[in-house]
């Protein structure tokens, strides 16, 4: 017989081998807390978490034979811990202040066999320096489980002073020595450089400081390639288990997302996840890919309050592994547990409601787009979502309040369960149709509700038949042609893979294709994931300036209708500091049918993103601009100050003008 402790579902256990019979027997030992002068300890037998005391800090944790799975070359300040970035109100941007949030006050909320919860708390009064909140650091240990849980609830009484909020996050910092491989997807996983790669003797700053080269690593294996930690960045619907991995012992560690309801911007959003340290972040509000939209502003005399959390650290380990394989295909079943236990029922602050205290909400989505068809089209796959109040598509701008999103079934039918009580407005849209739909009446959520929609129905925008389009209305530029990256400048795990937008300086490719002359699309004859680039950048000229750039689409029309309108529908992925100007069958002309006017700040070209806020544009034109043959439609992105300036296009449609269609 042979006997091996393993970790399986969060639970340790012994499993003895005999005669090809597996046979498990649970160990538990009651969750302990050591309380000392200036540190407070959690133990369940399984691991150990050391944290400051008051700080709440997490300065240690012990595992599976280690002694600290934290770097512990860093100070005791710099392991673990909740951060934020604020500033005054009117301050404009996407920075701030960084602060390490160390409470000031230690309590003891629950503590039994089963259960330890703890609270590390930093109230605000006029006589400090810090963001005017009142902040409540929560950690949880539980008997039996692999892991820790952490949630805050942060305040802002309507009396106290406005401020903004870009950012907060918990971060944690691993043994470089021990963390070395890399995971937060199937096809997204690898083996990592070094943090001393990145010192200026070892490497090249890139155009941004977050990106280098790579020159002289201590392992050779990395030489060439490029590190940039926006490389790995992940949006919040795929964004629920990522993490590191040690091989020797063989342990993982996993930051686990079990909702999504406590972040901000949406489903879409995108946020940081792992990257070079080895360091490990949970995002819970964020600018990345959107800019000054997504800063938290409060005005005066406003209150707010909001919980980000629980989220899940796991810890794993596989004595007979023999790559990373068992450690991710564990913390992917775990993260599925943790899913499907939301929300949790064993967090002590009222201020996180269990499920009977939260409500439910069902329906069905439908599309009526007669141009299309004569009957309502099934929205399959369609996001549907509850979100504080506001304009039809407000909610990937929403980031003080809660949301909860689903995807309609194959015939539109939907359900949003366990829904925090509070008003809300009911939003959707629907892959492969433009723009947002907003349900008209505020719904009241209640604990215990459970509210039946029934059918709604969605008419995208739409004023004549399709005469030509481009694209896929999907919020994305994916379906355009990305380039090969410079062979200079590679990140090996994305050579050969779906995301090879994610490689390093892919806008300076486009003046490698299109060195003098713009892009020209002749519709019918080009096809857009060929000749359709995938961003609409500037181009740099010999004198190291840059110049914007004008695209054309070229078109036939065997009739115009001089005395109608025709519509040109232009929905953006992203924008950066941009400018689209339309022109229609004459370049030269200086009042364009068209401007945006500088729009954007997403940062999404340099960040290696394929999308960032979307954004639509219903452009009229009138029928004496065009002509019966060939037509050209301009676009020109005028702004030209940097290569990171431009945009990228989710989908073009010309429409022609109404027509009657029968019902």
């Amino acid at each position: 017989m042979t006997c091996r402790k393993v970790i399986v579902f969060g639970l340790q256990i012994h499993t003895n081998i005999s005669k090809g019979v597996l046979t498990i027997a649970m160990s538990s030992q009651a969750v302990q807390l050591h309380i000392q002068d200036h540190h407070v300890i959690m133990d369940n037998g399984i691991l150990q978490v050391t944290l400051s005391k008051p700080g709440g800090i997490i300065t240690g944790i012990q595992y599976n034979g280690i002694n600290n799975l934290l770097e512990v070359q860093n100070t005791e300040t710099n392991r673990g811990y909740w951060d934020l970035v604020w500033s005054e109100a009117g301050s404009v941007g996407t920075t701030g202040t960084f602060d390490v949030i160390k409470g000031t006050k230690f309590t003891v909320i629950v503590e039994n066999e089963e259960q330890v919860e703890i609270s590390f708390t930093r109230n605000w009064n006029l006589k400090n320096k810090h963001v005017p909140l009142n902040i409540d650091k929560r950690f949880i240990m539980l008997r039996n489980s692999s892991g820790f849980y952490s949630y805050a609830i942060y305040e802002h009484l309507k009396e106290w002073p406005p401020f903004n909020l870009p950012q907060t996050r918990i971060t944690f910092k691993l043994s470089q020595e021990k963390f070395r491989y890399m995971a937060m997807a199937d096809n997204r996983q690898r083996y990592m450089p070094l943090p001393d790669d990145r010192l200026p003797d070892r490497s090249k700053v890139l155009d941004f400081p977050e990106a280098v080269l790579l020159v002289h690593p201590i392992e050779p294996e990395f030489k060439g390639e490029v590190d940039d930690k926006y490389e790995y960045s992940c949006e919040n619907q795929n964004l629920q288990v990522h993490g590191w991995i040690c091989m020797d012992p063989p342990v993982g560690f996993w930051q686990i997302t079990p909702s999504n309801e406590f972040r901000s911007g949406g489903p879409l959003k995108q946020n940081l996840t792992s990257h070079v340290g080895p360091t490990c972040l949970a995002m819970f509000l964020s600018a990345h890919y959107s800019g000054e939209d997504l800063v938290l502003k409060l005005k005066p005399d406003e209150p707010w309050k909001k919980v980000f959390g629980p989220i899940f650290i796991y810890l794993n380990s596989a004595p007979d592994a023999k790559d990373s394989l068992p450690l991710w295909e564990d913390a992917k079943a775990q993260m599925m547990t943790e899913v499907q236990s939301w929300p949790y029922e064993f967090p002590a602050s009222h201020d996180f409601p269990p499920s009977d205290q939260r409500g439910n909400l069902s329906g069905r989505i439908r599309v009526q787009d007669r141009y299309v068809s004569d009957t309502y089209i099934l929205a399959n796959g369609a996001y549907v979502g509850l979100a504080p109040p506001g304009d039809a598509g407000s909610w990937q701008r929403d980031c003080k309040g809660y949301q909860f999103w689903t995807r309609a079934d194959e015939n539109g039918y939907y359900s949003i369960n366990d829904i925090r009580e509070g008003d809300y407005d009911l939003y959707a849209w629907v892959p492969g149709f433009l723009g947002d739909y907003r349900y008209d009446e505020t719904i009241n959520i209640t604990a215990g509700c459970n509210i039946d929609i029934g059918d709604i129905v969605y008419e995208p925008p739409r004023s004549g038949p399709t005469l030509w389009e481009i694209g896929i209305p999907d919020r994305s530029a994916a379906e355009f042609y990305v380039p090969d990256p410079n062979p200079k400048y590679i990140n090996k795990l994305y050579v050969n893979h779906p995301d090879r937008f994610r490689q390093y300086g892919l806008w300076e490719r486009y003046a490698d294709l299109y060195p003098e002359e713009d892009l020209v699309y002749t519709v019918g004859v080009s096809d857009y994931t060929k000749d359709w680039f995938f961003a609409h950048v500037t181009r740099k000229k010999d004198d190291g300036k840059y110049q914007g750039t004008t695209w054309q689409i070229k078109f036939r029309l065997d009739n115009v209708s001089q005395t109608k309108t025709y519509t040109l529908r232009i929905a953006l992925a992203t924008a950066n500091v941009a400018e689209l100007q339309i022109r229609v069958n004459d370049s030269k002309t200086d009042s364009p049918v068209f401007t945006t006017g500088v729009i954007g700040h997403d940062n999404t070209i340099c960040r290696h993103g394929i999308h960032g806020l979307y954004r639509l544009y219903t452009i009229d034109v009138p029928g004496t601009l065009l002509v019966e043959g060939d037509n050209i439609v301009f676009l020109t992105q005028a702004m030209s100050n940097s290569p990171f300036q431009g945009l990228m296009y989710d989908y073009i449609r010309l429409e022609g003008p109404s027509t009657s269609i029968s019902t």
